[in-house]
């Protein structure tokens, strides 16, 4: 079976611990969706991720990279061929006002760990579920932040397997887009330039974002977080609600009767069909009620039936 062989090289690569075959990819989504991975790598050094990156391609195998799953759908099939995790690279490091992460850590961790050092410019993202990988491949923001704002380098890996360093100018940010997603590249780390801040009015901004975020996110439920982008002149939370969406999906998964912009998996049994047929619904309706097409801010993966190798 070629996936045998594929986890055979990938363990003389990575320790063989953090190779796994047929690895059920819902217990890394947000959504706790999504089928099997065939071989799900975590590499523990940016090297071992160069090197699997690099083995992928010189066999022709299609990779996946998986973050912490916060703003993707898994399709129930699974994914064919490699995803590769980057969890184990979560090293963060500071050095005076520059902040050092690797793209495994948590951007609101992240934000924690500058907050407790005095340095302030990370505050909006104190509540985003993503890693910091998935934040510079997207320009993440929230609450009048983005990463654009604070980021000064990141490094990454091209689809060959080579390490490049990219400057803030040569990583094209703009809504929900950069050059990592454009061209298909990996995010390995990332330097954040941020500014000596009032420890008091840091920690302050930090407790009125998770307020604010507490109190208006259905975070009590498994989701992807926002699904769609926000169409130029309007806000889709409100298209949605104003469409009376709010409580209706398919399956086990529903708009939030908390806020619209999310989908959920409320029962906990709900299918990634379901989502995803919840998504297409919302586009549907909204699209006939106002003309308006929402487009997903969630990437959507993998197979809708399983087609695994053999």
């Amino acid at each position: 079976m070629m996936k045998m062989q594929w986890a055979e090289d990938l363990a003389k690569i990575v320790d063989p611990a953090n190779v796994k075959l047929d690895e059920p990819l819902n217990k890394y989504t947000m959504t706790k969706l999504g089928g099997p991975a065939d071989v799900f790598v975590m590499p523990e050094t940016e090297e071992q991720a160069g090197a699997v990156v690099k083995y992928a391609r010189a066999n022709q195998i299609d990779i996946l990279l998986l973050g912490n799953g916060s703003n993707m759908v898994v399709r129930d099939g699974g994914v064919r061929g490699i995803v590769l995790n980057f969890a184990k690279l979560d090293k963060v490091e500071i050095n005076g006002q520059e902040l050092y992460a690797q793209s495994g850590a948590l951007i609101k961790e992240v934000s924690r760990i500058a907050a407790s050092n005095q340095l302030s410019g990370l505050e909006f993202s104190c509540g985003i579920p993503g890693s910091i990988g998935g934040a510079m491949a997207m320009n993440a923001g929230a609450y009048g932040g983005e990463i654009n704002d604070v980021i000064k380098s990141c490094k990454v890996l091209t689809k060959n397997g080579d390490i490049l360093t990219l400057s803030k100018e040569e990583l094209k940010l703009g809504y929900r887009k950069s050059i990592i997603a454009d061209e298909g590249y990996y995010a390995l780390s990332s330097v954040f330039s941020l500014k000596v801040g009032d420890q008091a009015q840091i920690d302050a901004t930090i407790a009125d974002l998770t307020e604010k975020r507490e109190s208006r996110q259905p975070l009590e439920y498994p989701s992807a977080g926002s699904v769609f982008k926000r169409p130029p002149g309007h806000f889709a939370g409100k298209l949605i609600q104003d469409s009376g969406l709010q409580g209706h999906g398919v399956g086990g998964a529903e708009v939030s009767t908390k806020h619209a912009g999310f989908i959920i998996n409320k029962t906990g049994t709900a299918t990634a069909t379901d989502y995803i047929e919840t998504i297409h619904m919302v586009q549907r309706v909204v699209k006939e009620k106002f003309g308006i097409s929402l487009e997903t801010e969630v990437k959507i993966v993998g197979d809708d039936v399983s087609t695994a190798v053999q």
